[in-house]
Parts: C-alpha cells; structure tokens; sequence
C-alpha cells in the first residue's frame, strides 16, 4: 500500500501524484491540510524520511517567517509547529511500507516504490 500525503494546490504534490499513476500506482491520498497530522504520525513520517524536523519544515511560509525564524526550537517543538499549522509541512510526502520519501523532484519517490 502506498500514501500520498498531498496537497491538491501544490504543483510538485500534483506532478508526484500523477507519476504515481503512471507507473500503475493508486495511492491513498491524504489531504494532511484537510486532516492534520498528529505528532505521533508526523515523528513516524520523519524516520521513514530519515530526516531531522527542521530538513521537513517549508521556511519560505508566511508563519515560519513571522513566527519561528531565527528561534532554537527543539525537535519536539518543530513539529508541534508543523501539527498545529501543516501548511508548514514539505510536500508531498510518499510513503511505502517503512519507507518514504519526499517528491522533490517528483521522480524521488520511484526509490521507494
């Protein structure tokens, strides 16, 4: 089973989800803005990725620029920030079996698939 977790207004998110279809794959989409993720969801998410919190979180978004740039903030606290306000989450985010992957370039994902 494989998860795109997608957001439809973000051109990558769109051009990662149709090479999923491409290659034959229907993938289970999870809006993460409709449905926010939770804290759990999100600490699992970066250790399929690999990835420290502060490597997934978007830094050119209106909120981390206002609100957290330039503050030492713990992992926990990172994505505490990314569960209250997910527009600051990087996109998309695919995931197969215990492994994941960013589409950024959408043809990242074809690794983990």
């Amino acid at each position: 089973m494989i998860t795109i977790y997608h957001n439809p207004r973000c051109s990558k998110s769109r051009q990662t989800l149709e090479l999923l279809k491409k290659q034959g794959i229907e993938p289970t989409v999870a809006l993460y803005l409709d449905s926010p993720l939770s804290a759990k969801t999100l600490s699992a998410l970066l250790q399929k990725l690999g990835i420290q919190a502060s490597q997934l979180i978007r830094k050119n978004e209106a909120y981390y620029k206002e609100n957290l740039k330039g503050l030492e903030l713990t992992e926990n606290q990172l994505i505490e920030a990314m569960v209250q306000h997910p527009k600051l989450i990087e996109r998309p985010i695919v995931v197969a079996g215990d492994k994941a992957a960013l589409g950024r370039p959408p043809e990242a994902v074809l690794e983990i698939i």
